[in-house]
């Protein structure tokens, strides 16, 4: 974040020096200043833009089909998960019955048979850790490979355009106030959807 504001800093400053000579400089009119005052793009003078994150990752079809491969791991251990806890919640009411109506022979075979629901019932609070723990280091996995396709694209995307720095911003985090004309979000999208296969295709 800092690096950001240093950036921003930067050219700003560089852009109030460039206004400042040309003030001075004896000339009344320049092409500087004609840019800043017209309300048309201003990317020929700062060579920036900013691409809306979430808008990205809503619209582009590759974000799309990594959170379907996730969405469809987290539904598959919800369900390995259910199914042993009905599983053992069936074998608990079940020894409870038993307890009850004195099905047990001694009193050490019930201690022996309540163990082993407890034993089994640690063990499924240890996989639901384990798989909530493997769903997140694959939830990661994805998230880099995105941020990696992304970025890769952005620089082949950039040929010919010659931005110098490409802000990344999600809801107003990082860029408080821009021009839309520095916005690229629907540029870039088009561009990554284009050249994106959807493997089920």
């Amino acid at each position: 974040m800092k690096n950001i504001n240093y950036v921003i800093n930067g050219v700003l400053a560089v852009a109030v020096v460039i206004l400042y000579i040309m003030q001075f400089s004896g000339k009344k009119e320049s092409s500087v200043t004609r840019t800043f005052a017209s309300a048309g793009d201003t990317t020929a003078l700062l060579p920036i833009a900013y691409v809306n994150v979430d808008s990205l990752l809503l619209n582009y079809n590759y974000s799309k089909d990594l959170n379907e491969i996730i969405l469809k791991k987290q539904e598959n251990s919800r369900a390995n998960i259910t199914q042993k806890a009905r599983s053992l919640q069936g074998e608990m009411q079940d020894f409870q019955r038993k307890v009850e109506n004195n099905a047990f022979l001694t009193r050490e075979r019930a201690e022996q048979e309540q163990q082993r629901l407890l034993n089994k019932q640690q063990e499924l609070q240890n996989l639901d850790n384990q798989l909530a723990q493997e769903l997140m280091q694959e939830q990661q996995k994805l998230n880099e490979q995105l941020r990696d396709t992304v970025v890769s694209q952005l620089k082949a995307f950039n040929l010919g355009r010659g931005y110098q720095v490409v802000f990344s911003n999600t809801v107003g985090d990082n860029i408080l106030l821009a021009g839309d004309s520095y916005d690229i979000t629907g540029e870039l999208l088009e561009y990554l959807n284009k050249n994106y296969s959807s493997p089920a295709k």
